[in-house]
């Protein structure tokens, strides 16, 4: 037994981390494509919506932008039902191909000027695409990345995932920074918002090559071999997995009002509200992101070593104390925005690097992906994707602090939610979901 043993032990740790790769190029890939739109943001509105009122333009392109997360519980829900029947790798594949070919549909399609309200609804259809994915994306990465890493680097390991999500939107604003730095911004609005969706369609032919060499996750393998099958399997009650969705929803509500304030509309904020000039903002945004990007593996190691809850309830704490400062803080001048979103990313940095690990661990494998998808996709959803609407909204309507606290309210939420959830640091994946097996508080 241990001679057929032994060759895999060897051979295991090597192609994890090829599949690790695998799984963060793609999902840096699909953030980046997602946030291409909200960088793009001002000028999609210019040229996808009516003119006869620029800020309602702008209201309906962050509109869209909602409407594509209203979309991720149902690709949450959909492709984690497959994840957890199918295998993690071949959702994987499934939904970065759709997410490229809605970046490079975005990319072609005809504008306002040619085709009417039509391209407003090809827009809008294009992003649901995207959402459905999306949501399918980000509950299965967050799944496979915690089911291949060792138990005791999990923390470390699922940083990787929200390194994805940095390393995407800071490649967006780079390329947001390089193009309006490149090109007037006349060519910009007339052709120029195009160029990064259709790289990202191009760029997702190599992910493929990539993904289809990854191996799939051992955790979902063992939990669904036929060998197992006579064996009793434990039941995790209903209740149980029900309310570790309610409390997952509530913990991720702050961290992801704050992580798409401060990432998709600070940018548009500076802009549309302080008069900065854009390719400043863009530039600052990529270094700030940046900065936090290099932060989330730091955070995911310290959770290894001192446990989930102590970091997931100092960000809580840090956010609600900072939120209005920062946000105070942001003018005309480039360097308010570097400080203020620096900051601010790096507390959002310290959750975001443990939501792969603490998701994973509070759910069983084999509801481990839908669990996730559902519950992660209804927050992001309803917090997430409605706060660059939120934010521009009560800005225009002359109540810009209510947004902040909004997001306050929120970290109180999540505060709340993780002091409910018990300390899962290191346990056994295969038993998670089961009350017994995990570490107590």
């Amino acid at each position: 037994m241990a001679g057929t043993i032994e060759p895999d032990a060897v051979s295991a740790p090597t192609s994890k981390r090829r599949s690790l790769v695998a799984s963060t190029v793609g999902n840096v890939l699909e953030w980046y494509e997602w946030s291409a739109y909200a960088v793009f943001a001002p000028f999609i509105a210019a040229v996808m919506f009516s003119q006869d009122d620029p800020v309602s333009a702008l209201l309906s392109t962050f509109a869209v932008f909602a409407v594509g997360f209203l979309m991720r519980p149902l690709g949450g829900i959909v492709f984690g039902r497959l994840a957890d029947r199918r295998g993690r790798k071949f959702v994987l594949i499934t939904t970065m191909l759709m997410m490229a070919g809605g970046s490079f549909a975005i990319g072609i399609m005809p504008t306002y000027e040619s085709i009417g309200a039509l391209a407003s609804l090809l827009l809008l259809l294009a992003r649901m695409v995207q959402g459905f994915a999306h949501g399918g994306e980000s509950a299965t990465a967050n799944t496979y990345v915690a089911e291949i890493a060792p138990a005791d680097r999990r923390g470390m390991w699922g940083s990787i995932v929200f390194v994805a999500i940095f390393g995407g939107s800071v490649l967006a604003y780079t390329v947001g920074g390089a193009i309006t730095a490149s090109i007037s911004e006349s060519a910009v609005g007339e052709w120029g918002w195009r160029i990064p969706f259709l790289l990202g369609g191009v760029a997702a032919l190599v992910v493929l090559v990539l993904r289809r060499g990854m191996e799939e996750s051992e955790v979902f393998t063992d939990d669904t071999t036929p060998a197992e099958e006579s064996a009793p399997a434990v039941e995790v009650p209903r209740s149980q997995v029900v309310r570790g969705i309610l409390l997952v929803i509530a913990m991720t509500s702050g961290i992801t009002a704050a992580h798409y304030t401060w990432t998709s509309y600070v940018s548009t904020y500076a802009i549309a509200e302080q008069g900065m000039a854009a390719s400043s903002a863009y530039w600052m945004s990529v270094i700030a992101q940046a900065l936090a990007l290099a932060s989330l593996p730091l955070w995911g190691r310290f959770s290894d070593r001192i446990g989930r809850r102590p970091v997931l309830l100092a960000f809580a704490v840090a956010m609600i104390v900072l939120q209005f400062p920062l946000m105070g803080l942001i003018s005309d001048k480039p360097w308010t925005l570097l400080v203020a979103a620096t900051l601010a990313l790096v507390v959002v940095a310290m959750p975001g690097a443990l939501l792969s690990s603490t998701m994973s661990e509070v759910f069983p494998t084999r509801v481990r992906t839908q669990a996730i998808g559902f519950a992660y996709s209804i927050s992001v959803a309803v917090f997430g994707g409605s706060a660059p609407y939120l934010n521009q909204l009560l800005n225009n309507l002359g109540i810009g602090w209510a947004s902040s606290l909004y997001i306050v309210v929120l970290c109180v939420a999540t505060g709340v939610a993780v002091w409910l959830l018990p300390e899962t640091k290191g346990i056994d994946l295969a038993a998670a979901g089961s009350t017994p097996r995990r570490v107590r508080r």
